[in-house]
């Protein structure tokens, strides 16, 4: 073996070792705090904290973030997927998609606050939506956009040309050959969309401060004010006027992790379901 390769296998092997050294942190870290959250909420998290309605119980915040969630992603998937094919196959690098893309990514670096104020503004007030779920999953859908469209878009350009030419050849129309051949094989990144848009919403709190409100009662309608998970969370922690507030706040921080879980979960069993 020569000098240099046996410095070029050093390295390599070096390269390796640091890459894995990485994974581990990261898995590390992420371990270390669903450890750390799950066994300070210890004595808090139990059936009845879930289910419960009152002071003690956290039922009605849950079905609040719930419906937020999966209004803002039956408002922003369907647009952000449908703009994701007009820019990917229609529009190719013209003047209006490269105009639309610097749209996005203008949206994309909008503060959530400034969200929250135009949400307050638009669907609360001049719409008069008022603080309810409505108006909070509206302006979170506006929010979301940017990551669907950029996601989705990122996987339909990972869809082979040689597949949209034989489908063509074979006499399908754009749009048969977009419904049966390119959106199955984006189907992964847009999972992968909806899971980051998932987790965009339910952990915003600003937005959804200014246009869901603070009310703990259970919302009846999408027109009811309510609170999710994360402004009761953020309360929990700000007011901390009984001792058991703490682990309450972390008994709440472990069942919003269980939802993400669960509705990720979910979205990639519907989207498994789907494509076969």
């Amino acid at each position: 073996m020569t000098g240099a390769r046996k410095k070029r296998r050093m390295a390599d092997a070096g390269l390796y070792a640091l890459m894995a050294a990485a994974m581990v942190l990261v898995l590390g870290v992420l371990l270390f705090i669903l450890a750390y959250i799950l066994l300070q909420s210890l004595g808090f998290l139990n059936l009845s904290f879930i289910t419960g309605s009152g002071r003690g119980g956290i039922f009605p915040m849950l079905v609040t973030t719930l419906y937020v969630v999966l209004v803002s992603l039956a408002i922003a998937l369907p647009i952000g997927i449908m703009t994701s094919l007009f820019l990917n196959e229609y529009t190719g690098n013209s003047r209006l998609a490269r105009l639309l893309r610097l749209a996005i990514e203008t949206l994309a670096g909008i503060p959530s606050i400034l969200y929250g104020l135009f949400g307050l503004l638009l669907f609360c007030r001049l719409l008069g939506f008022g603080q309810s779920i409505l108006s909070g999953a509206c302006t979170l859908s506006i929010m979301i956009l940017p990551v669907i469209i950029r996601t989705t878009e990122e996987s339909l350009k990972t869809v082979p040309d040689s597949f949209r030419e034989a489908s063509l050849s074979l006499g399908a129309t754009k749009f048969q050959t977009i419904r049966h051949v390119v959106l199955p094989s984006a189907l992964p990144g847009i999972v992968t969309s909806a899971i980051l848009a998932v987790g965009r919403v339910v952990g915003e709190s600003a937005p959804v401060l200014l246009t869901v409100g603070i009310t703990r009662n259970l919302p009846k309608s999408l027109f009811d004010s309510g609170r999710t998970l994360t402004i009761h969370l953020y309360y929990l922690t700000k007011e901390a006027i009984n001792p058991d507030d703490f682990g309450m706040a972390f008994a709440t921080a472990a069942v919003l992790i269980v939802v993400v879980v669960l509705i990720n979960t979910l979205t990639k069993i519907i989207a498994g379901t789907v494509n076969r």
